[in-house]
Formats: structure tokens, C-alpha cells, sequence
């Protein structure tokens, strides 16, 4: 297959649209603007609707009502706008409706800057808004990426009937790589028999997260608990390089994977035992692998572009088997394979 050179952005909605994606809502945002750009043109012409609402928390709410229809929804944002949209992202969790939010991070708080950011680990991966509801979130580090796991965040945002994230960023989005433009595959899934469809020959369906009656919202959070549950058990996804002899694993995700990679391969050149682990999915965080990796005889250090969000996962993980260390830029600066090969270099001979 012949591949084609594609911003991430572009690659993202133009596998939505591959996927099924028929509606889509946003507000205009800098790093993200291109992807509503794109489909502006394609989704129409597909047979969808594209809107450009008056506001975020419009477009979660319009979203909210093409996926409750049964329509496969998408929504694009960045940093403050996703803050806008949280409480819409609870409303589709509470009331278990699929679609898809991308947040293509930049640098914060407030207004931050436009620059690339991971600052947003801990809104994706923690609920974000209210309630004890959790999404699926798919952290890519390339192009290729954006395209493969847009396509599979529809998927599983029907299988589980939930919002599912790709947590992208600045970098990812505007930069330029080679894809191989996979076809999509659709696999079995269920009917949406709970969609409003209209109900001339059937009873009415109700879709809704308010439960007022004694024990009926607990009875609800449970289903939902154990739906997250599943998850944990089914839909781990990472990738590991040169860690089974690592005296230090470094482990990182998105953009920062795609730096750490760079430095660890050089170190590894250089004759240092050093590895790379890289979790694809943020939640379900693979606390597990992890886990097995932890000993006294290695080292962890996170690397990201933050002050330190993801860290706490990892130590958590590793649950005081081993040393965690952290290693991070936040506000939208952006670290080198150099400047991190010097920090890597110098955790690698500390061994005390």
C-alpha cells in the first residue's frame, strides 16, 4: 500500500470520516483548528454533518445529541477547550453514550500557550469532570498512530458504549509523516437498539444520567465500575524496547516517547543498559507490566512534558519495588534527544 504524507491532524479526521464518523461539532482552537477544517470539507461530502457551534460546551452537548440518535460523533479541542467540554464528557459517561474527543494538548494553565503540552494527563486519565466515571484514552506518538488508534477509539467507544480520548498534542498534531493508509475494518459490534431512532413499532427508549430513586444511582455506578473493570482486563495497550537486561527504564508516552526513543537507542549504543516502556493507553494504565518489571536490581524515570502527572501512575505501579524518577519540562518547552541523553546518561551512572 502506498503510503502518503500527512500532518497528524489531517491523518486524524481522515480516518474518522474512513471509520464511520458522520457528525462532528467543535469550536475553533490552536493546535486542533485543522482537524475541523478537513472535515468541514469531507464530512459532507460523505454524508455527515458538520457543525461549527457557538461555543465548547455547545459542541459536547451537540455531540452528546447525534451520539444519543446513534450517529458515530466526534468532537476536537485543545487544553481549555477540553475544560469547557467536561461536563459534557460526564453527561455521555453517566449516560453511556460512545464518542470520540480529541485533545491535541497545549501548554497551560490558563491560556498557556500553543506550544505541546502533556499537562492534561491527570483531566484525561482521572475523570476529569464529576463523578466517578473513567474514558478510554489512547495516547499515539506518530501520525501512523493518530490514524490507527482514531479508528479503533470508535470502535471501542460502541463496543463500551463510553467517551473515548486521543490525547494527542501540539507537536503531533502539526507535524508531517508518512502514513499507510489503512483500510478501516469494521468488527462485530452490537446493535445500538438503545438509540433514539424513533419508536413506532417499539417501546420509547430513555436515555439520561439522572437517577433519582433510592439506590438507583449507586446500582448505575456499579455497572459503570464494573464496565472500567473490564477494560483494565481487556484493553492494555504498550510497548516495550530493551528491557529486560535495563538497569533504568524510561518510560513515556506521546511526543515524549518519540524523544525518549532517540535518547535510549543512543545510550544503548553507547553500551548502557537502559530500556524504554511506552503506555499506548492511559487508562487502562498497564500498572501490571509495570509492576513485573519493578525489582530492586533497576530504576524507573518518567519522562514527560509536565511538571509530573504521569509519574504518580508509575509509582504507584511499581508499588516502592523500585526507585521512580522524574525527569520533565512543563509549559510548552519542548526537551531534545540531546539534552535528555545527558539526563539519562547521568541516572544510568548514579546508581546510589
Amino acid at each position: 500500500m502506498r503510503k502518503v504524507l500527512m500532518t497528524g491532524n489531517d491523518a486524524l479526521a481522515e480516518a474518522a470520516v474512513r471509520a464511520g464518523c458522520r457528525f462532528y461539532a467543535g469550536y475553533p482552537i490552536t493546535p486542533q483548528n485543522e482537524i475541523p477544517e478537513y472535515l468541514s470539507r469531507k464530512l459532507p461530502a460523505a454524508g455527515g454533518t458538520f457543525i461549527q457551534a457557538e461555543s465548547e460546551v455547545a459542541a459536547i452537548n451537540m455531540v452528546y445529541g447525534a451520539s444519543g440518535c446513534g450517529a458515530r460523533a466526534m468532537t476536537s479541542s485543545s487544553s481549555p477547550g477540553i475544560s469547557l467540554k467536561q461536563e459534557g464528557i460526564s453527561f455521555l459517561a453517566g449516560a453511556e453514550l460512545p464518542a470520540v474527543i480529541v485533545n491535541m494538548q497545549r501548554g497551560g494553565p490558563g491560556l498557556g500557550n500553543i506550544s505541546a503540552s502533556q499537562a492534561d494527563y491527570f483531566q484525561a486519565v482521572k475523570g476529569g469532570g464529576h463523578g466517578d466515571y473513567r474514558m478510554l484514552v489512547y495516547a499515539p506518538f506518530s501520525v501512523q498512530e493518530l490514524w490507527d488508534l482514531t479508528m479503533l477509539a470508535f470502535d471501542k467507544a460502541d463496543e463500551y458504549r463510553t467517551p473515548v480520548m486521543i490525547l494527542g498534542d501540539a507537536i503531533l498534531a502539526q507535524m508531517m509523516e508518512p502514513v499507510e493508509p489503512t483500510p478501516y475494518m469494521r468488527p462485530s459490534l452490537p446493535e445500538k437498539t438503545w438509540a433514539l431512532g424513533g419508536c413506532r413499532n417499539r417501546q420509547p427508549n430513555v436515555i439520561k444520567s439522572l437517577y433519582m430513586a433510592d439506590g438507583e444511582l449507586e446500582q448505575r455506578n456499579n455497572a459503570l465500575q464494573k464496565k472500567y473493570r473490564t477494560m483494565k482486563t481487556r484493553d492494555v495497550r504498550y510497548q516495550t524496547d530493551a528491557v529486560e537486561d535495563a538497569e533504568l527504564i524510561v518510560v513515556s508516552f506521546g511526543i515524549a516517547a518519540r524523544i525518549a526513543t532517540a535518547a535510549v537507542r543512543m545510550l544503548r549504543e553507547d553500551g548502557m543498559k537502559i530500556g524504554h516502556f511506552r503506555p499506548i493507553t492511559l487508562f487502562p494504565f498497564p500498572e501490571q507490566q509495570l509492576r513485573e518489571l519493578a525489582g530492586p536490581h533497576r530504576r524507573f524515570m518518567t519522562v514527560e512534558l509536565n511538571a509530573g502527572q504521569m509519574v504518580e501512575d508509575v509509582r504507584l505501579a511499581v508499588n516502592g519495588r523500585s526507585e521512580v524518577l522524574f525527569y520533565g519540562r512543563p509549559g510548552g518547552a519542548i526537551m531534545t534527544p540531546e539534552e535528555l541523553y545527558e539526563r539519562l546518561k547521568g541516572a544510568v551512572k548514579d546508581k546510589g
